[in-house]
């Protein structure tokens, strides 16, 4: 399978991080490793998105605070970044409605027709979207031959990284050419681009608990986008998933990381990094990195067992 024939993945994680962990980090990283052993994708980018402040968790604190948490914790990685558009809302938004927002926005920065997981596109993927006004991504009428996807990339990349702050890399990416000189023939090189839903097995087991995901969201959630589970804790997810017909409808859109690697729920777990903070417990480190560490206790958060 060729580079371009590979399903090109957006990971975008959702959830409190109140505060980001050291395991949420890895979540990422995990699905990533995984995904390319595969050799079906390749993963260009990865979205943390802080829940909103009114999403009303005890002891949530400010998303200022958590914005700036996350950016600390993802300061060193090329491909992982912070998208604040949850925060930013005037009310707090479903995990179905922040994975339309970076749906409708991808196609807008990058001109892409998005492929949903079970439903691949059978136009090129790579282009101006179907049924608006052609704008051109690149323009250059005295290029003979096709821009380079570095160039165009120029325009792009920097879009991404205002807006959604991701940056694919630039060999990862083949675009259209829109001024090539061709007369009316259009040279596409398709790609598949695809958001899904990065989460641990906790969050899949409470697609069962009946009511409190609305049934429309999920069949979007798992049937139009995907979902990419890191298990924790030795979770059984085969049995998680026969427990809810949605699940069981839409299986293969559901992925799970299989590694060697021991992922207990401590080492993701906010809860247990809050307490640690709490009692003085020099296992925080084990939970947080530094940065976020040095920066929870410059702000004092967290220091009581309400926040």
């Amino acid at each position: 399978m060729t580079e371009t024939t590979k399903t090109h993945v957006i990971l975008l994680a959702c959830g409190s991080f109140n505060p980001i962990t050291k395991g949420h980090i890895q979540m990422f990283e995990r699905a990533r490793d995984y995904l390319h052993k595969t050799g079906r994708f390749i993963v260009i980018g990865g979205i943390v998105s802080p829940v909103h402040d009114s999403y009303g968790k005890q002891g949530l604190v400010s998303s200022r605070h958590r914005l700036i948490m996350c950016q600390l914790a993802v300061q060193n990685s090329d491909w992982i970044r912070v998208d604040p558009w949850e925060c930013y809302q005037d009310t707090w938004q479903t995990t179905c409605s922040v994975l339309e927002h970076h749906r409708d926005l991808m196609k807008r920065v990058t001109g892409c027709i998005l492929s949903n997981v079970n439903t691949p596109s059978m136009t090129p993927v790579i282009g101006q979207p179907q049924h608006e006004t052609p704008q051109p991504i690149y323009q250059n009428n005295n290029v003979p031959t096709k821009p380079t996807a570095a160039k165009i990339l120029g325009k792009v990349g920097e879009s991404l990284s205002r807006i959604c702050c991701v940056r694919p890399p630039v060999e990862r990416f083949t675009f259209v050419d829109e001024n090539a000189n061709l007369g009316t023939v259009m040279r596409y090189e398709e790609i598949e681009l695809r958001i899904l839903l990065l989460c641990g097995s906790d969050l899949l087991e409470s697609f069962c608990i009946p009511g409190l995901w609305n049934e429309a969201d999920m069949e979007v959630i798992v049937g139009d986008f995907g979902i990419v589970v890191v298990p924790r804790d030795a979770a059984d997810t085969d049995r998680i998933m026969n427990h809810s017909s949605i699940l069981r409808k839409y299986k293969n859109n559901i992925m799970v990381v299989k590694d060697d690697i021991n992922h207990p729920m401590s080492v993701v777990s906010s809860t247990k990094s809050r307490l640690a903070l709490q009692h003085g417990d020099g296992h925080v480190v084990d939970y947080l990195s530094q940065p976020v560490i040095d920066y929870i206790l410059k702000s004092q958060l967290y220091i009581n067992a309400s926040g």
